[in-house]
């Protein structure tokens, strides 16, 4: 069997490296994380402590 040349191995390379680029920023833009509503109201409750030396 013939092996590939390597201008094929490039072309190979360049296709897969565009592809995984695209995939990602696919996933990168159209992912849309949940908020929920409960979260946005809760308040943080702080304590304050006076120590007293």
């Amino acid at each position: 069997m013939p092996q590939m040349a390597p201008m094929s191995w490039i072309l190979l390379f360049l296709f897969f490296s565009i592809m995984l680029l695209m995939i990602n920023m696919m996933n990168y833009y159209l992912f849309t994380p949940s908020i929920n509503s409960k979260t946005l109201e809760k308040k943080v409750d702080l304590k304050k402590n006076n120590w007293m030396w």
